[in-house]
């Protein structure tokens, strides 16, 4: 993880997302998703439903303030390999999202959670650290030759 430079609500923060309490989310939820054997599609979505909640909030918060959120924060980080090629395989939906466990996705979702609460984390720091991890699913998900691969298990290397 890195350090990030931040202007929020006029400030310029310094964002450590190497901090004793980022690392505490990550090793946890890279322990739970090994743990679990979750599939992609599954963090992923969890993922996504954070990034969602917290980038409602923020943007409340702008709004009060009359600011707004940077480009950095508000968009995805760019994949570095875009090749512009889509997936050619068609998969339905529906048919995936009955597919996924929900329990599985509740107990990382309640993780998280707890974790960001437990630890105190702020909702720009507890953003930014979701858009490393959407980073990192988009990556694989790009990789998906077929539908079956939406449901492989996430494995980290070391120092992930």
């Amino acid at each position: 993880m890195a350090t990030l430079w931040a202007t929020i609500f006029g400030f310029t923060k310094v964002i450590d997302l190497s901090s004793e309490s980022m690392v505490t989310l990550q090793e946890r939820m890279v322990h739970l998703t090994e743990q679990l054997s979750m599939p992609l599609i599954e963090v992923s979505l969890i993922i996504n439903r954070w990034i969602k909640a917290l980038m409602t909030r923020l943007e409340e918060l702008a709004d009060e303030h009359d600011e707004s959120l940077p480009e950095t924060v508000t968009s995805p980080i760019p994949l570095k390999d875009n090749n512009n090629e889509s997936n050619n395989f068609n998969y339905d939906l529906e048919r995936v999202l009955k597919m996924v466990d929900d329990d599985r996705m509740d107990i990382l979702d309640t993780l998280i959670r707890v974790t960001i609460e437990e630890e105190k984390l702020s909702l720009m720091s507890a953003l930014l650290f979701m858009r490393n991890w959407e980073y990192e699913m988009r990556k694989r998900l790009e990789q998906v030759q077929r539908p079956g691969q939406l449901f492989s298990p996430v494995t980290f290397e070391d120092g992930f």
